[in-house]
């Protein structure tokens, strides 16, 4: 039988509630400003944080996330079991284990920025295309963007040759010049739209990234998303905005699930 008319029941199964995101996040020491995927102040929403062990910016930059696929299975695991409804992570080139992370834990997984470049691509003027802003040209392979369902030929600049972005982050060191960050964004922004002046809208793939998407917006005058316009896309699915009964509704109005 079902619930009798105008019941309360209250259903449990979770180990926490009101936090449906679950963040993965890299083992890193560096400073992560408001902003930043890692800073708490960032979202407008609880999250749930999981740290993986061995996860080095420079690890998984650099190496691909080499021989740590089991130990981001467990962490996703457990964010999962405490209650996430749905996982991210804290580097885009967490793409690789788009697939592996969404069998193993079956729910909605979005590893990495690049995941929005189709869907922003579509949304553009004929003629006008995406463009990426990585914190390493260099180890952005096209494996990784494969993985992200980036298409191939996508524009991409990276902050590897900047003075303190790339550094700071993929260094792993306690203290950044914020100031010297985001003139490396912007620095990117210009080589972006220099190099490939049919760039209609800029995506920052590094999570860091998003500190500086509003001053970015502001020097090359284009549409920019980042990890946080992704998230708060992917929350709104996992926890639609209750508007309250509409006018018309019969009867008492209770919340459902």
């Amino acid at each position: 039988m079902g619930e009798p008319p105008h019941s309360r029941m209250a259903h449990g199964g979770k180990a926490l509630y009101g936090a449906r995101l679950g963040i993965l996040m890299l083992e890193a020491r560096f400073p992560r400003i408001p902003g930043d995927m890692g800073n708490g102040e960032t979202w407008p929403f609880p999250v749930l944080y999981k740290v993986v062990p061995g996860a080095s910016p420079e690890r998984v930059v650099t190496n691909k996330a080499k021989g740590l696929l089991n130990a981001f299975l467990d962490a996703a695991a457990e964010l999962v079991q405490l209650g996430a409804d749905g996982i991210t992570t804290t580097c885009g080139f967490l793409s690789l284990y788009q697939a592996d992370l969404a069998r193993h834990v079956g729910v909605p997984v979005a590893t990495s920025s690049l995941m929005q470049v189709p869907f922003i691509q579509s949304v553009l003027p004929p003629g006008k295309r995406v463009g990426v802003i990585t914190i390493s040209a260099a180890s952005l392979t096209a494996e990784h963007l494969a993985a992200a369902g980036v298409p191939a030929g996508t524009p991409v600049v990276g902050t590897d040759g900047g003075r303190e972005f790339s550094r700071a982050i993929l260094g792993d060191e306690p203290t950044l010049d914020v100031a010297a960050a985001e003139q490396d964004i912007l620095d990117a922004g210009d080589q972006l739209i220099a190099r490939h002046p049919e760039v209609g809208a800029v995506l920052l793939e590094c999570t860091n990234m998003t500190p500086y998407a509003r001053a970015l917006r502001q020097h090359v005058r284009l549409p920019v998303f980042s990890i946080y316009s992704f998230m708060t896309w992917f929350h709104a699915g996992l926890s639609p905005r209750d508007f309250g009964p509409p006018a018309s509704a019969p009867g008492p109005w209770r919340e459902r699930g």
